[in-house]
């Protein structure tokens, strides 16, 4: 597709471009901690955390890039960011 000045691309999604696998760091919940407060789903700017039905959130990895800001916006510490092996 070719863009000239002013011109108007089209909508797209990122459900088909799998964003997580070059991360350094992935996060990791501590389910005993958690409060369930939806803070991480909130800030989560890949929206790669979603609602269980236990209410507690999980991660889905193929779009979590690894950013560190659920883990720093969680007010009780809940989230490690650990190394993640290949």
């Amino acid at each position: 597709m070719k863009i000239t000045s002013g011109g108007v691309c089209e909508p797209g999604s990122t459900l088909a471009n799998k964003t997580g696998g070059w991360r350094n760091f992935r996060p990791v919940y501590d389910y005993d901690k958690c409060t369930k407060c939806g803070i991480c789903e909130i800030v989560c700017p890949d929206m790669s955390i979603s609602l269980r039905e236990d209410d507690f959130f999980e991660y889905n990895y193929d779009y979590c890039k690894g950013c560190g800001i659920c883990a720093n916006e969680c007010p009780a510490d809940a989230i490690e960011m650990v190394l993640e092996e290949k």
